[in-house]
């Protein structure tokens, strides 16, 4: 196993044959993180600048990631051309790309929530969903992904042709507490596990805005007859979907920052911490910390294995890139540019009394962060580039 520790200087970059690219199957595994996915959309214009027509055969995502996945795996182009519409796609976001910003509408929900929860849920609590209507967000995936009849074809195109072999997006079903990971792929077998389901599906629009979906602050999304949310929630195996689907080399792109000893030790409050510390430590330990503590694990079993196939087990190699960089920290620098009514209502919850507000850089979909995000995937892709083309050559 090749776990993301170090940091490296910069290499030249080479090049990967795209005949290899099914000589033991690579898989690629997207996580969450909400705005902070536009790091992803870094590292892979670095993997297509590596491997210009290089297309990965096993793709999954989750959260925010699900967006990157299934562009990616929908994009019927070379990968370079792949990446440099994904490239667009973000750059061009604008909060009011994402959700609803208007005083108005933001004014009607927060008193709606405030309304239900002084009437004791008698009042107002069936419209009680999202504190953000991300109708905007399902415009954007519906005009890049899918035709005039719902469906997402490239992805159907792309599997026919033999450049992807499967994607699976992850979701939770809140009325279950299911975790749920629909997969479009040829032969693909569901699996049971006890609270994981692989169900085998034609993926849609829907289903990222499902995985996609922050609890709470966004809406649920109604799928198969139940309301499914962020697929990070209660995900303790991230790496299980893509191990699922047959992947024995995994590149896995968080977007949490692996803090110092020094820095995690350092408080970024001072007295009674505000509910936007308390959230965003909540969500990082959500959405962000269960890669670490999967990765430990296969960790573990490679080492059981000793490098040889014992039944059902085989030894996989593993690569996590991570931010070089506090993303949570670096969103700090762009809030003052956020829309007027969005940014009161989050200086309300105290994302300017932290030092690193993690709950701002998950919804700061802000043009110019995004654009540094990208920057910062594509630096720290390239400073690590002797490890992924060690990974990618089979």
């Amino acid at each position: 196993m090749t776990a993301a520790r170090g940091r490296q200087g910069a290499t030249a970059i080479g090049t990967i044959s795209p005949v290899n690219q099914h000589a033991g199957k690579l898989g690629i595994v997207l996580t969450g993180g909400g705005a902070r996915a536009a790091y992803q959309v870094g590292f892979l214009r670095c993997l297509a600048q590596l491997a210009p027509q290089f297309r990965v055969p096993i793709i999954t995502g989750v959260s925010a990631g699900a967006i990157n996945a299934v562009f990616l795996a929908a994009h019927t182009g070379s990968a370079r051309e792949a990446a440099d519409a994904l490239t667009e796609l973000w750059a061009g976001l604008t909060p009011e790309r994402v959700f609803n910003i208007d005083f108005w509408c933001l004014a009607k929900t927060t008193l709606r929530w405030g309304f239900g929860l002084l009437s004791g849920g008698h009042a107002g609590s069936s419209s009680m969903r999202g504190l953000l209507d991300t109708t905007p967000l399902r415009a954007v995936l519906e005009q890049a992904l899918e035709d005039e009849n719902g469906a997402i074809p490239g992805i159907a195109a792309n599997l026919a042709s033999g450049q992807l072999e499967s994607l699976a997006v992850t979701t939770l079903n809140y009325a279950t507490g299911q975790t749920v990971t629909w997969v479009q792929g040829n032969e693909i077998e569901s699996w049971i596990r006890p609270q994981r389901l692989g169900i085998s599906t034609e993926i849609r629009a829907e289903h990222v805005m499902a995985s996609s979906a922050l609890p709470i602050v966004f809406p649920a999304e109604k799928l198969a007859g139940g309301w499914y949310g962020d697929g990070g929630i209660r995900f303790l195996t991230p790496l299980a979907p893509v191990i699922h689907l047959g992947a024995d080399r995994i590149l896995a792109v968080s977007t949490r920052y692996d803090r110092t000893l020094e820095e995690a030790s350092c408080p970024m409050v001072t007295g009674y911490p505000p509910p936007a510390q308390i959230v965003g430590a909540l969500l990082n330990a959500v959405f962000l910390d269960s890669v670490d503590q999967d990765a430990l694990r296969l960790e573990r079993v490679n080492g059981l294995l000793d490098g040889e196939p014992r039944g059902n087990l085989k030894p996989i190699r593993l690569l996590i890139l991570r931010p070089s960089q506090d993303l949570g920290r670096l969103a700090a620098d762009y809030e003052a540019d956020l829309p007027r009514a969005f940014r009161f209502i989050m200086r309300g919850l105290g994302t300017r009394r932290t030092s690193s507000p993690d709950l701002l850089s998950l919804l700061m979909f802000q043009s110019d962060y995004l654009r540094r995000l990208i920057e910062i995937g594509q630096a720290d892709a390239e400073a690590r580039i002797d490890e992924i083309k060690e990974l990618m050559e089979p």
